[in-house]
């Protein structure tokens, strides 16, 4: 009996291990045609248009049967979508929206589409939203006179899927296969998920899911959007990095002490070391910072003119790219962080000067009345991707958070100051992560490396936000600095600035003294190589 009992105990735990993440497949329904398009849901049924066999086909989502099919009223159909009693479609053919009456199959309005090249339909309670995908845009039109209420641009360059989930809409791009989460005011994207196929057309919202469909595979998948694992990984790489921190001393004088402090880096859930980290020479001792992080220690004295130390280390990583999806009303509140966390990361220090004037004018200025971190920390990455630019020189690198603002352009770092001084001034935690970087080929070299902010969302946690990467071109190109870990790091730092070992940098930190005058070289690099062969 007390076998059975763990064995079932066994089975509850390995079932809790199986819930799906965000974006995973949860059910898969063949389509009844060669060509589906358009998309729709109206609480019981799906709804599907094909191109090939000009039909609108009732499926029962449990098991994908054909309830019943009536004919297009055009010849080219694409988008659906369902106002509570009647299905809207569209014709990318004869460039006319249709209600139509589900029962009988019959139109009962036909309305001019005042888009040259629409594909999909979605309905907000009020109105139609129709994806343009030649013109790259998102209409509002009325389902009165059919005429254009707002528009924006769309995510990226070809929408091909719209639907609304009561209070977002999403949109699907075939050119960059994703799915955007946006903002219905202003065509703000929120956040994204991979497609899950290469090539993603009509939307539907129902159950809490997506559903979408397959053009590719010639299916409909429902996705799973809300879960407590919010992210997933791709792209996978398997590399060895060696980063080396080498301190020259030139003379005529002695360094009479040298402190070089590296941090060691750790399994995130963008990287899994396949080794420990081994340090060259082994390290004088390891310490942790006041933020948690271990850092080796190497201790040298009394290095005479034309010294050269190079203590490096070495370490073979799976490396992947990471996304974390966000659905802003799923964030907790400021009240919700743990006190720890506050405490640790809400700190001041040179590079942020939180209750310098411009800082606290600016960033309420910024924040107005907002107390969900999402939108504080997105208002704050809005403004400084909109009003700084990247640039190192002339001036800059590690300027102050005020000076930088004052500038109007910024460095990796100086991006990170001005987002932790700014978020921190409205009582958001945040943090920098510091990383070596892969340009280029998986045998590479890099001495410029990378660091972006990580902001701390309840439940969730820390999450990337890269004002750096979120200087985009398209409003997708943007929500990619959210959420988003490309596989081409291996981060080793995670540090809230101003400590005694690293101060305000990452990768590396160093002290030293002399008797007599040094002319001194560092440098500071790492190498990268692949550890499969092509």
């Amino acid at each position: 009996m007390k076998k059975l009992s763990i064995f079932f105990l066994l089975l509850i735990w390995l079932a809790g291990l199986c819930y799906p993440r965000v974006g995973d497949i949860v059910k898969t329904i063949p389509a009844p045609g060669p060509l589906p398009t358009g998309l729709t849901f109206d609480g019981t049924y799906l709804w599907l248009a094909d191109d090939h066999t000009d039909h609108i086909y009732c499926l029962d989502p449990q098991n994908g049967k054909v309830v019943k099919k009536f004919e297009t009223p055009g010849y080219h159909p694409e988008g659906l979508a369902w106002d509570g009693t009647h299905l809207w479609h569209v014709d990318a053919g004869e460039k006319y929206l249709y209600r139509i009456e589900p029962k009988s199959g019959r139109s009962v309005r036909a309305l001019e589409s005042n888009s040259p090249f629409p594909r999909d339909l979605a309905w907000d309670g009020r109105h139609l939203w129709m994806a343009d995908h030649r013109s790259d845009a998102i209409l509002r039109v009325s389902p009165v006179d059919g005429m254009m209420i707002q528009t924006f641009a769309s995510p990226a360059a070809e929408p091909t899927g719209i639907t609304f989930d009561g209070k977002y809409l999403w949109i699907a791009d075939r050119s960059t296969d994703r799915i955007y989460l946006v903002h219905p005011a202003d065509g703000l994207c929120l956040s994204s998920l991979r497609a899950s196929s290469p090539f993603v057309y009509g939307l539907a919202w129902g159950d809490e899911s997506l559903w979408c469909v397959d053009y590719h595979n010639k299916q409909i998948v429902q996705l799973q959007v809300f879960s407590k694992d919010i992210f997933t990984r791709w792209d996978h790489k398997q590399l060895g990095l060696q980063f080396v921190k080498e301190f020259r001393n030139y003379g005529p004088g002695v360094v009479t002490s040298l402190d070089i402090y590296l941090p060691i880096a750790e399994n995130r859930d963008n990287q899994t070391l396949l080794t420990p980290v081994h340090f060259e020479p082994k390290e004088t001792q390891v310490i942790q910072d006041r933020w948690g992080q271990q850092l080796a220690h190497f201790h040298y004295e009394n290095l005479k003119s034309g010294t050269v130390v190079k203590p490096s280390w070495n370490v073979q990583a799976d490396v992947y790219s990471v996304e974390y999806f966000i659905y802003p009303d799923k964030v907790g509140s400021l009240v919700d962080i743990p006190a720890d966390v506050k405490a640790h990361f809400l700190s001041d220090g040179d590079k942020y000067q939180i209750q310098d004037p411009l800082i606290q004018e600016l960033a309420h200025k910024i924040a107005g009345e907002e107390q969900n971190p999402y939108w504080i920390a997105r208002r704050v990455f809005e403004y400084l991707t909109e009003n700084l630019s990247y640039n190192l020189k002339p001036v800059g690198g590690w300027n102050p958070a005020p000076t930088v603002l004052k500038r109007g352009t910024a460095s990796c770092s100086e991006y990170s100051y001005a987002m932790i001084a700014l978020c921190r001034a409205l009582g958001l935690p945040v943090r920098y992560v510091g990383a070596v970087s892969l340009r280029g080929d998986d045998a590479g070299y890099d001495d410029v490396f990378h660091r972006w902010t990580e902001v701390y969302l309840p439940p969730y946690g820390w999450i990337p936000f890269d004002v750096n990467k979120g200087d985009g071109k398209t409003p997708g190109d943007k929500v990619l600095g959210i959420g988003n870990v490309a596989n081409r790091y291996i981060i080793t730092t995670e540090n809230g600035g101003g400590d005694h070992y690293l101060w305000f940098g990452y990768n590396y930190g160093f002290t030293w003294s002399s008797e007599g005058k040094c002319r001194i070289a560092e440098e500071s690099y790492g190498i990268w190589s692949p550890l499969t062969k092509k």
